[in-house]
């Protein structure tokens, strides 16, 4: 392992808004985000592979009303948005180092009001499907763990993963679709989004890849 990676990590396990394994707040967090972590009872925003973190920490500049939690299992990742969420002291950020399938063990059920689910691995191969982040199988995970009327956006590049996806709403009962686009930045909805981009939205766009978006709930 790297020398910088050795660096982030140990930083990681001094920055308060770290919350991974060998901290005693990562047993305790489920259920309790705003009264250890935040110290407010703020509606909390979940970002799902959040990578080095900037859609997490960009929406957190622009709502400061609400709470982020930015999830990935790279700690060396997740670093970087953590440092500079410190640095301009925000106060409504916080990154969850762990594995996406292992959510419900860090959240209780109804604590969670809006998931971002952005450029996810599209895990094109069909005996893949049960790893896709919209699959029914995370679905199933997230529904309870959202608040009533709690919405989830999700964005890609990906053509048929987003085709995969908005079939799925579709035809389930319990989603309803707000509002989808297959080419968010020629749409209405951009402004929005106040123009912040994740590392891949950025080079997908620069080659001219259209980004698609879907945004439901559960009803």
């Amino acid at each position: 392992m790297s020398r910088r990676k050795l660096e982030r990590f140990k930083e990681n396990e001094a920055n308060r808004n770290v919350v991974q394994p060998g901290k005693e707040i990562f047993e305790k967090i489920k259920g309790n985000w705003d009264s250890i972590q935040f110290e407010n009872e703020n509606p909390i925003v979940v970002e799902l592979a959040c990578g080095r973190g900037e859609f997490t920490v960009g929406l957190a500049r622009h709502y400061p009303e609400k709470n982020f939690i930015g999830v990935d299992i790279k700690g060396s990742r997740i670093w970087k948005g953590s440092t500079i969420a410190i640095s301009e002291g925000l106060g409504n950020v916080a990154f969850l180092r762990t594995q996406i399938q292992l959510l419900e063990k860090y959240f209780s059920a109804n604590e969670i009001s809006e998931i971002w689910i952005t450029f996810p691995d599209p895990f094109p191969r069909e005996g893949d499907e049960k790893r896709r982040l919209t699959s029914p199988k995370f679905l199933e995970m997230y529904k309870p763990l959202l608040k009533k009327e709690g919405i989830i956006h999700f964005k890609t590049d990906n053509t048929g993963l987003f085709e995969y996806s908005l079939d799925l709403v579709q035809h389930r009962e319990d989603c309803e679709i707000i509002l989808h686009t297959q080419d968010f930045y020629e749409s209405q909805l951009k402004d929005e989004h106040h123009g912040i981009k994740t590392k891949y939205e950025t080079l997908f766009s620069e080659k001219g890849e259209k980004i698609k978006y879907l945004k439901f709930r559960f009803v």
